[in-house]
C-alpha cells in the first residue's frame, strides 16, 4: 500500500498537497533508462544518487511547485505530463512550458534564495523524481560532478529558449507571433503536422494576444491554405510563406 505523506505548507498557504512517496528503490530500476536519457542524468548512472531521490506520485492538478515559495529540489518528470506558469492579474494565467516524461523542472529555481515566480501543476496523474538541491553542489565524486556539469548544461539550454520566448513576443504582428510559433513547433516535432500542448485559450495566452483575434487570425491563415486546424492540432501546408511572415 503507498504512504501518504503530506508535504510541509508554509504560513498562510492555502494549497496543500497530498503526495504520494514510494519508497527508495521501488520502481527505480523501471526508470533508469529513461533518466539517462533526460539532460540532467546523461552519462554514467550511479547508486548513490538513486538512493538520495524520492519517486513522487502526484494527482490531476495537484501543485508540484508553488509562486510565491521557495524550492530546494530539480525534478525529473517520470511519467504523464506537467505544465509550469505564472500568475498573472485577475486570475489570470501566463504559460510557460508544458513538459512530458523526461523533462527536467526546478533546476534553475532550486538553486535561487529568491521564491519561485511560477507554479508548476499536474496536468494528469504523473509521476516524478525529485533530487534534493544540496546534494548537487561539487564533490569528489565523479558521479556527481557529471550531474552537475549535466545540470549547468542544462540551465544554459534553459536559457536560449527563454530567449526564443521573448523573440516571439517582441514581433509586431500577431501573424508574425503563430508563424514564428507554429514553426518552432514543427521543428520540435520533426514534421509539418503536429499537435501543441495548449488549448486555444492557452495558446492565446503564451502569445500575450486576445483569444478571438487568435482564433480569427488562424482562420484566415486557413482560408489562404497556409495551414489547416482543429482544435489543438496544425497541419502547416505552405512552411516557406510561414517563414517570409516572420521576417
Amino acid at each position: 500500500m503507498k504512504e501518504k505523506i503530506p508535504l510541509r505548507t508554509q504560513r498562510n498557504c492555502r494549497w496543500a498537497v497530498r503526495a504520494r512517496v514510494k519508497p527508495h528503490g521501488m520502481d527505480m530500476e523501471n526508470y533508469l533508462p529513461l533518466l539517462q536519457t533526460t539532460s540532467l542524468f546523461a552519462g554514467p548512472e550511479h547508486p548513490a544518487l538513486r538512493m538520495c531521490a524520492v519517486v513522487r506520485s502526484y494527482g490531476r492538478g495537484e501543485t508540484l511547485v508553488q509562486a510565491g515559495h521557495s524550492n530546494r529540489r530539480v525534478g525529473v518528470v517520470l511519467s504523464g505530463t506537467i505544465q509550469a506558469y505564472r500568475p498573472a492579474p485577475g486570475g489570470t494565467h501566463l504559460p510557460i512550458t508544458h513538459m512530458e516524461a523526461g523533462g527536467v523542472f526546478g533546476d534553475v529555481l532550486g538553486g535561487s534564495s529568491l521564491a519561485s515566480p511560477i507554479t508548476v501543476v499536474a496536468e494528469c496523474p504523473c509521476e516524478v523524481l525529485l533530487l534534493p538541491y544540496d546534494l548537487l553542489q561539487p564533490g569528489s565524486d565523479p558521479a556527481r560532478q557529471q550531474v552537475l556539469q549535466n545540470l549547468v548544461r542544462t540551465i544554459s539550454d534553459k536559457y536560449f529558449l527563454l530567449s526564443r520566448r521573448v523573440d516571439l513576443l517582441i514581433l509586431k504582428s500577431l501573424r508574425a507571433k503563430v508563424c514564428a510559433y507554429l514553426l518552432s513547433e514543427a521543428e520540435y516535432h520533426h514534421s509539418m503536422t503536429f499537435t501543441i500542448p495548449y488549448s486555444r485559450i492557452q495558446l492565446a495566452d503564451y502569445l500575450n494576444c486576445d483569444r478571438s483575434a487568435l482564433s480569427r487570425e488562424l482562420s484566415l491563415m486557413q482560408r489562404d491554405g497556409l495551414l489547416e486546424t482543429y482544435r489543438s492540432s496544425f497541419k502547416i501546408m505552405d512552411a516557406e510563406a510561414l517563414r517570409g511572415m516572420v521576417l
